[in-house]
């Protein structure tokens, strides 16, 4: 058979499909409204044709001629997630835009989602017909006024009319709707009066922007509750989503004929196994010891980094430390602490000398010196004491000569500790004194 033939076929098939579903709803729709009918011709004259009037619109209303498979969870779910893709976009530009100030996202937002809503519609509607949450949820705009067994593509003045509305419509108003606000102020003369306020400072709007509020509220209040209406036939006959595709007669339908009107939970599948691996994570991490192994894994790379460095320099030296050129009188770690950029130590002795050949300062200076065991580099108390609580156990690496220490002690410094059997005290005496006894003896 003949691809052409085909086609045909297929189309016959359909068009009596179709018009053998319309015959069994006119014939269910007739047996409904018979009994209604027959009740109305008792009624007099004026209200006979009024409840017969009412009765057809409600049965028009009633049906569900077209709205299969197009349900209405589809529909409803797709202008959800466009809603959340543009917050999402607009977070992402609000971060962008504070680092050239934070006023930026707040005085330009509607600005902002103006231009961003402008550029969806260009890549979803009216390129492809379909914004990207209904593309999510295989859906596209047709034309509703269309009569046929196939879907037709909305016309482009409908999609620039959807886009003006949609967009520009909305735009228009939030900015009208700013403007009165700024116009009215905090001037309110029924809450004013009740409150008993002063209303000697406050700026009285003039009669033009008076009228003109209550008018934006009028169309407001109008546009709501038409909204509402047209929502309320939504949910019944699921046709028309919202009030301007009401208006402008587009409907979302499903791409394809053959679409399952049942719910896939995929998503929601991946999401709660996601979430059960993370609190998987949080419970056992802390079990694990991760700050044990970040600190093995830093003592292995900082013991890397000096024997590499070790290698590149030239010379003999004795200390293999990473600030073992630190002088004496200086605590590597609140040097390290003040200089936390990495730099090689010819660049920080250019800077010493540039400043005077001095490398720290006053603030870096030893405070309460201890010495480290078993290199005897000394520290300040609270850095030293700091940094093997912090290690916890495991050993901290020397800064001046990259040994690995694992406790403290007050620095002797000059001071020697003689002990005698007498009395079995403990004398102690200055290394000068004791020189000083020895040449005399």
């Amino acid at each position: 058979m003949k691809s052409i033939d085909f086609a045909a076929a297929q189309k016959r098939v359909a068009d009596r499909r179709k018009a053998r579903n319309e015959s069994l709803r006119a014939r269910d729709r007739s047996r409904s409204s018979d009994y209604a009918l027959r009740a109305s011709d008792r009624l007099p004259y004026p209200l006979r044709n009024w409840t017969r009037t009412g009765i057809e619109a409600w049965d028009t209303i009633k049906g569900r001629e077209g709205t299969r498979p197009a349900f209405r969870v589809g529909q409803v779910d797709a202008e959800l997630l466009d809603e959340e893709l543009l917050e999402l976009l607009k977070g992402q530009v609000g971060e962008a835009l504070k680092y050239f100030g934070s006023h930026l996202r707040d005085e330009w937002s509607s600005e902002i989602l103006f231009a961003l809503r402008v550029v969806l519609f260009k890549l979803s509607i009216w390129d492809h017909d379909a914004s990207y949450g209904a593309a999510l949820q295989n859906l596209r705009y047709t034309d509703a006024r269309h009569i046929g067994s196939l879907p037709k593509a909305p016309s482009r003045w409908q999609k620039a009319s959807h886009g003006f509305f949609s967009i520009g419509g909305r735009y228009v108003w939030e900015s009208w709707s700013t403007w009165l606000a700024d116009q009215e102020g905090s001037y309110d003369g029924v809450s004013c009066a009740s409150h008993s306020m002063d209303t000697t400072n406050l700026v009285k709007p003039s009669p033009r922007v008076r009228v003109l509020s209550q008018v934006s509220s009028l169309a407001s209040t109008t546009h709501s509750v038409a909204a509402f209406s047209s929502f309320l036939l939504f949910l019944i006959n699921g046709r028309y989503r919202t009030l301007l595709d009401r208006i402008l007669r587009l409907r979302l339908t499903p791409r394809s004929n053959h679409v399952s009107r049942q719910v896939s939970f995929e998503y929601l599948n991946r999401q709660l196994v996601w979430h059960a691996f993370t609190e998987f994570l949080l419970f056992l991490l802390p079990l694990v010891g991760i700050a044990r192994w970040r600190r093995w894994l830093s003592r292995t790379w900082r013991k890397t980094k000096a024997l590499v460095r070790q290698g590149d320099e030239e010379g003999d030296m004795g200390d293999n430390g990473e600030l073992a050129f630190l002088p004496e009188r200086t605590c590597a770690i609140c040097y390290q602490n003040q200089n936390l950029t990495s730099a090689s130590e010819n660049d920080i002795l250019t800077a010493s000398g540039a400043s005077g050949g001095v490398v720290g300062s006053a603030q870096t200076d030893i405070t309460n010196p201890y010495e480290m065991l078993p290199c005897g580099c000394t520290y300040c108390f609270v850095c030293a004491a700091s940094r093997l609580e912090a290690a916890d156990g495991d050993g901290w690496i020397c800064l001046r000569c990259g040994a690995l220490v694992k406790e403290c002690k007050p620095w002797a410094g000059d001071v020697i500790e003689s002990s005698y059997a007498q009395n079995n005290k403990k004398s102690v005496s200055f290394q000068e004194d004791e020189t000083e006894s020895v040449a005399k003896g």
